[in-house]
């Protein structure tokens, strides 16, 4: 499996951290950064659902940058507070 597709069985509603994916697949945090930000596909690979590891968010590759990810994180059901995601709302 690789990250991508990793990124698509994350349940809606959840998020994972940088970090948490990059000990799955044995990189460093800012590996997987680099990773989400060539996705071209965001609809079908959900990098907007990647988090900093204090659950604050960080940079999304889109124009908007953080608006759209906070946007998409929204419609998924997850509460944002103080551009925070409460740790409820991990997955694994």
């Amino acid at each position: 499996m690789d990250i991508y597709h990793f990124l698509a069985t994350i349940p809606k509603g959840k998020v994972v951290s940088y970090q948490t994916i990059a000990k799955k697949f044995h990189i460093h945090p800012r590996t997987v950064g680099i990773v989400m930000g060539k996705n071209q596909e965001p609809d079908r690979y959900p990098c907007y659902k990647v988090l900093r590891s204090d659950w604050t968010l960080w940079g999304y590759s889109s124009t908007r940058w953080c608006e759209e990810k906070i946007e998409r994180l929204e419609k998924d059901g997850i509460e944002i507070i103080n551009g925070k995601v409460d740790k409820k709302y991990f997955w694994k």
